[in-house]
Parts: structure tokens; sequence; C-alpha cells
């Protein structure tokens, strides 16, 4: 709703809104789409006006999905899997990322698989073997040295000092 309440305040018509989606009937001015832009900023969200700002996102959405949302293991390895659910060569795929993101496909899956296990962590429903299961690693101690490669300390040293309450910056 609110995305089509700043369309209709620039006056632009949309006769389509889905997800990350919008259609208009007619054209749009540069004007129109900053306005629209800076607008839509206000409340959290952004307007991706160029193609490779849009395949980035869905890139993201992908790599979402399957960390955040899936329980199932790919059968075949995330390059292909990525390349496959958005019909794109993984090297283009990965190119585009790169020069948008300023970081690799691989490390941005990392950080966000690491994010989740420090979420997991601090709800203490599962042991680190457990986790290590749902994020599809080899074992805990791979687990563990991605964790303490990208936050500087073990995940129960995490664990220790999310239970002392006490601030951590990693």
């Amino acid at each position: 709703m609110i995305v089509e309440l700043e369309f209709q305040r620039a006056g632009v018509k949309c006769t389509s809104i889905d997800l990350g989606r919008v259609e208009i009937a007619g054209t749009i001015t540069p004007e129109q789409i900053q306005n629209v832009g800076i607008n839509l900023l206000t409340y959290g969200l952004e307007l991706l006006d160029n193609k490779k700002n849009i395949l980035v996102e869905r890139i993201k959405n992908v790599i979402t999905e399957i960390i955040h949302h899936s329980d199932t293991r790919l059968k075949t390895n995330f390059s292909d899997y990525l390349s496959e659910k958005l019909n794109l060569d993984y090297t283009y795929l990965a190119n585009v990322f790169s020069e948008v993101q300023g970081t690799t496909i691989e490390q941005y899956i990392i950080l966000n698989k690491i994010q989740l296990v420090k979420q997991l962590i601090n709800y203490d429903e599962l042991n680190l073997t457990e986790i290590s299961w749902k994020l599809h690693y080899s074992s805990v101690a791979h687990l563990s040295t991605q964790f303490k490669k990208v936050t500087g300390i073990t995940p129960s040293h995490f664990k220790q000092l999310t239970y002392q309450n006490q601030p951590i910056n990693v």
C-alpha cells in the first residue's frame, strides 16, 4: 500500500504491484523516480531502478531463502543452484554481485550463515552440533573455524558472553 501511495503521489499509475516489483502505466520521469525513491526511504524501503541492483536483490533473496527458510540440503552446489534458480550463468551473477556489493557471493553467504548461527546460539534451543547440521556445515569444527574467522571469537565464547549479558560487537 505504501508503494502504491508513493507512486500515486508522484502522479504515476501502478498497474501491478508484487513483492519487489511494480508495473506502471505510461512513462515515468527521472524526477518522479527520484521523488518516489526518496519517499520510500522514509519507510525503510529502497527503490531499485537499475537492472544490476535488481539482480543483486534477487540473488540475496535466493540466499536468504535457502539459509533461513529451508531445512533441505541442496543436491547440487550453491553456484549451480543459484544459476539454475535465476536462469543466468554463475560467473555473470558473481561478477555483478561483486561489482554492486563490493564482496563476493561466497562471503555474503558466510556472513548470513554466521548471523544465523549467532541467532540460534542466542535462542539456546539447539547445540552446536545441531546448528552445524541445520546450516549444512560438514562438521562442528568447520562451523567453529568459520565463526571465529568472521567474528574473532569461538561460538562457545560467544555463547558465554551472551549468558553474561555483555555487549557483543562481532
